[in-house]
């Protein structure tokens, strides 16, 4: 301690206080693990669970009001552009969008009122032409719309308004500061970003993939992280949580394979981690900040004949001595949880049910799935043809792969092996890729199909050998 306030001037105690109350709540809402139910979870993720069991009666309604609202808001500010709402700093920003967000958030309304119409008026079918019906089923099915509806958007809320709340306990009070400084000389040249995305990583590797999308998603808007940075966290280190890796390994019937399925995730991770951001699209992003301006190069230096960790505390205690306090932080948690709600709920709707459809209702994964036929008789991976035929489906979402998988496949070392492929392919576009859309991370949907097909080639290699290892 004495080399640290010989180093810089000293911190008083409230300066220590908003330091280490609020970051340790941080870290024990959203980095501790916690059993659940015979799994390993984390307090936030619990209380998520609790909020949307007790929003269940009326989640579809609640959901949709927002949906709608978001589409009509939306339509007026791009439209009529009405000068009395146009000088509200957070309605214009929730509210006023570009053409094409608007078309997603008008083609996410409408999704959703034909599939609420759907659930709770099974006779609207008998008052439509009938050949609309096919239409309506493919929009509303339990596999598309009904799924987004039920089973993802009410999940997302529920995480959406904690984490939007209770993020600012992370970010503004000195820990990613002080975790930051630590790393960045393990993180930058490994992984090419800061220290403090490890944070996010752990996040999201203990919790939900959508809250470390969320946090990088806040760091980047406030000029933490350049364009590039943002673009190789969000798609990199948003990693899928320990408890739906066993989910997914649940689905395919290898739940005592856990460990060295883990192990394989991991590795396979890593592996991706090193490779992908080096190579395009992710090599040709800006190093710059969102507003255009240029990082300081030295600002993750430590001073010269600095300790580091003195350094780092020294970062850190200076961050909580500028915090905004009790009422700008809750302010920023309202902002954020209203920012995810109102912008990301109707792209997810939107862009995850048109997913599902094509991947229901279409050949067209099963035709993109062929070329990977020789790819994986190479790896020696037996039922090549009908595995290849899960690959691509892994893009409109994680978790029909391994549904595929359990219903047609019979060998123990393929279902690892999609099981596996599935959770490290890590872009979706029912959850993480409608949710990197609905942010202002830089990236767009062939970028995002680009680095799920580079995330494929190079993970499966890794995964199907260590699969013939550990399970052949």
């Amino acid at each position: 301690m004495s080399n640290l306030t010989s180093s810089h001037p000293p911190f008083d105690f409230k300066v220590w206080f908003n330091f280490l109350v609020p970051s340790l709540i941080g870290v024990l809402l959203f980095m501790t693990p916690v059993p659940m139910d015979g799994a390993m979870t984390i307090p936030i993720a619990v209380m998520a669970k609790a909020v949307q069991a007790h929003i269940t009666s009326y989640a579809d309604a609640l959901i949709t009001l927002i949906i709608c609202t978001t589409g009509i808001l939306s339509f007026i500010f791009k439209v009529f552009k009405p000068a009395i709402l146009m000088k509200s700093t957070i309605l214009k920003h929730l509210f006023d969008v570009h053409w094409l967000w608007l078309m997603i958030r008008l083609f996410g309304m409408a999704f959703i009122i034909l599939t609420v119409l759907s659930i709770n008026n099974p006779d609207l079918k008998s008052t439509l032409p009938e050949f609309l019906i096919p239409l309506l089923n493919g929009i509303t099915s339990g596999s598309t719309g009904g799924l987004v509806l039920k089973d993802l958007l009410p999940v997302l809320f529920s995480v959406f308004i904690l984490a939007g709340l209770l993020l600012p306990l992370l970010l503004n009070f000195g820990l990613l500061e002080l975790v930051g400084t630590l790393l960045t000389r393990v993180m930058r040249p490994l992984f090419g970003v800061p220290g403090r995305s490890a944070v996010d990583c752990a996040t999201s590797w203990l919790g939900d993939g959508s809250v470390g999308i969320l946090m990088t998603a806040r760091q980047y808007e406030e000029k933490h992280y350049t364009q590039r940075e943002a673009a190789i966290i969000g798609t990199t280190f948003s990693a899928v949580s320990i408890t739906f890796c066993l989910v997914v390994l649940g689905q395919v019937g290898l739940e005592k394979l856990f460990a060295p399925f883990y192990l394989t995730v991991c590795l396979a991770g890593v592996v991706a981690a090193l490779i992908v951001p080096r190579i395009p699209p992710l090599s040709f992003k800006k190093d710059i900040y969102i507003d255009g301006s240029q990082p300081d190069k030295h600002k993750e230096r430590v001073p010269h004949g600095k300790n580091v960790f003195n350094h780092a505390l020294h970062v850190a205690l200076h961050k909580a001595k500028n915090s905004p306090g009790f009422a700008g932080t809750m302010k920023e948690g309202i902002y954020n949880a209203l920012d995810m709600v109102f912008a990301v709920l109707p792209v997810v709707m939107a862009v995850g049910t048109f997913a599902l459809i094509i991947a229901e209702y279409t050949p067209i994964f099963a035709y993109l799935g062929k070329p990977f036929i020789p790819f994986l008789e190479l790896l020696q991976i037996p039922e090549a043809e009908v595995a290849a035929q899960t690959i691509m489906v892994g893009f409109a979402d994680m978790f029909i792969p391994s549904i595929l998988a359990a219903g047609t496949i019979e060998s123990d070392v393929t279902r690892f092996i999609i099981a596996a492929m599935s959770v490290t392919q890590l872009i979706y576009m029912s959850e993480v890729g409608a949710l990197l859309l609905g942010s202002k991370i830089p990236v767009n949907i062939f970028e995002l199909f680009v680095i799920f097909i580079l995330r494929t080639l190079i993970t499966l290699p890794v995964i199907a050998l260590m699969a013939h290892w550990l399970v052949g």
